[in-house]
């Protein structure tokens, strides 16, 4: 069966003839391509078989080119975003001198979770109604062909990852593998960051589980230990600024609501305010907290440490 050729995959043509100043015609039999001298490499005659990518110029047309892209349909590629345009979304580097457009429908609707240039995103190729080619995010049923396992050597590791499909509420990484290929898929739920994270972005991450299928859990904060001294320190600076030293905040404050005003889980909540009481720093009153007069007079929670 007879098909027509199209943008974004390899073929191999025969040399028909070459036109200067254009370059070269190419032909599967039925349809002519031209190969611009500015996309040949090494020697070409006419009758000879060559293997080309597909693409469309800037006027539209379709060309070929010997340059290897980073992508072809079917595959799928980490591509670096070259440039934004909010009206119509991120221009990536594909490898040919020519960029591919990821259009904004297939962004996050908070612009603020759009990718920055430079940043990466696992994309595969697709057409336009027109048939020119475009980028689509890899999801996750894309990226499961290509993962592997995560040793269960990496719990309560620090690695990089980065993100495939940020959320409200959690977000999805892929953590690279290095000698074990594409890597290991990761779940960071929004008690476990320290802020939004966008498409794109690399971002440390500490391995909190390994899950029965190969995929692991993952936190941006230290281990409870470490990170209830971060907290603490978080909730001392808030009521040293806050008016006579209070908030309305305490034990019995829903988890949402802490997870709203201070990003942490009511556990880290009250783990910090169990410390900041043990030193004597602070009190709580029914659905309030203060500072002690110990408190008030301390400046920061290693001091009040020190003072034990």
């Amino acid at each position: 069966m007879n098909r027509t050729l199209e943008a974004g995959s390899f073929y191999e043509l025969t040399v028909e003839r070459e036109v200067s100043p254009n370059g070269y015609f190419l032909s599967d039999g039925r349809q002519e391509v031209l190969l611009p001298y500015g996309e040949a490499a090494g020697e070409v005659k006419t009758g000879s078989r060559l293997r080309v990518f597909l693409f469309h110029d800037n006027k539209g047309r379709m060309t070929a080119t010997m340059r290897e892209p980073l992508i072809a349909m079917g595959a799928i590629a980490s591509l670096e975003v070259a440039d934004i345009q909010p009206r119509l979304g991120c221009f990536l580097e594909m490898g040919i001198g020519r960029q591919l457009l990821l259009p904004y429908t297939e962004l996050p609707r908070m612009q603020e979770l759009w990718p920055k240039v430079g940043d990466e995103v696992y994309v595969k190729l697709d057409h336009d109604k027109q048939g020119r080619m475009l980028a689509k995010l890899a999801d996750e049923e894309d990226l499961a062909k290509l993962v592997v396992r995560a040793p269960m050597a990496w719990r309560n590791t620090w690695v990089e990852a980065r993100v495939y499909k940020p959320l409200k509420h959690m977000d999805f990484l892929l953590i690279p593998g290095g000698v074990l290929g594409w890597g290991v898929m990761a779940m960071l739920h929004q008690t476990e960051r320290t802020r939004l994270l966008r498409l794109g972005e690399r971002v440390n991450v500490r391995v909190t589980y390994v899950r029965e299928d190969g995929r692991v859990n993952v936190s941006m904060r230290q281990p409870k230990e470490i990170s209830r001294e971060e907290d603490a320190a978080l909730l001392f600076r808030f009521l040293k600024e806050r008016p006579n030293g209070s908030m309305p905040y305490s034990d019995e404050t829903p988890a949402d609501i802490i997870l709203r005003r201070f990003n942490i889980s009511k556990g880290a909540f009250k783990r910090a305010l169990g410390k900041l009481m043990k030193e004597g720093l602070i009190e709580q009153e029914g659905s309030w907290t203060h500072l002690t007069e110990k408190g008030r007079n301390t400046a920061s929670v290693d001091e009040g440490e020190e003072h034990q």
